[in-house]
């Protein structure tokens, strides 16, 4: 994706939060040169340290791509706002001279995918089950699945993905001064619509960091 220099990531410490916040992305397979297009499946995830964990049903056609290619993207955009022309002006500005836009942040890994297969390696997608209850129901007292649903877990596949490579963009006009800045953030609160209140957060945060 294109990042501008005033879009670009604060760094790990901003992508990252980020990410725990929104679990939830597209995982991309491009697969091998015969494919017209790529396998796009939304997956929700755990990224720990480096690593992403996840796992799909059997059947997903993914994983055919992923037996041509282990190299894969996951992409995941959220706190998004559509940003009125309106907005865009402050003080004497003509309101109708004003430019609309969307802010929103998004973050894409790059990395080599593994399968793991309780068939091939007993446990291993049980492991990967347990990581997600304990990063999504830590609170929440449930049975271990390699003990009570063993056959179920020959049903599904888990998926590792060591990230080398990441591309974080926050698009909270940074393209404008301060003023502006904050004039938009004031008008996203008082919006109240879904992710305004993100949004405006990460225009402010952006602004004092």
């Amino acid at each position: 994706m294109f990042i501008a220099p005033v879009d670009a990531t604060l760094g790990e410490e901003e992508w990252r939060p980020f990410l725990e916040a929104h679990p939830f992305g597209h995982l991309v397979a491009p697969g091998g040169p015969a494919r017209e297009v790529p396998v796009v499946v939304p997956t929700q995830f755990v990224l720990a340290g480096g690593t992403v964990w996840l796992h799909l049903v059997r059947a997903n056609p993914v994983f055919g791509a992923l037996a041509e290619n282990p190299r894969v993207l996951l992409s995941v955009a959220d706190d998004w706002a559509f940003i009125p022309s309106s907005w865009k002006a402050i003080g004497t500005e003509d309101p109708a001279l004003g430019i609309p836009t969307t802010y929103y942040g998004a973050v894409q890994l790059v990395g080599t995918a593994t399968v793991h297969d309780e068939r091939t390696a007993p446990g291993s997608v049980a492991t990967i089950l347990r990581r997600q209850l304990a990063t999504f129901q830590p609170d929440v007292e449930v049975a271990d699945p390699g003990e009570v649903h063993g056959p179920k877990l020959l049903g599904i596949l888990g998926i590792e993905i060591r990230v080398e490579q990441v591309s974080a963009k926050f698009k909270y006009g940074g393209n404008v001064d301060a003023a502006h800045r904050r004039a938009v953030a004031g008008r996203l609160v008082e919006r109240s619509g879904p992710s305004d209140d993100a949004a405006a957060g990460h225009v402010v945060r952006r602004l004092e960091s």
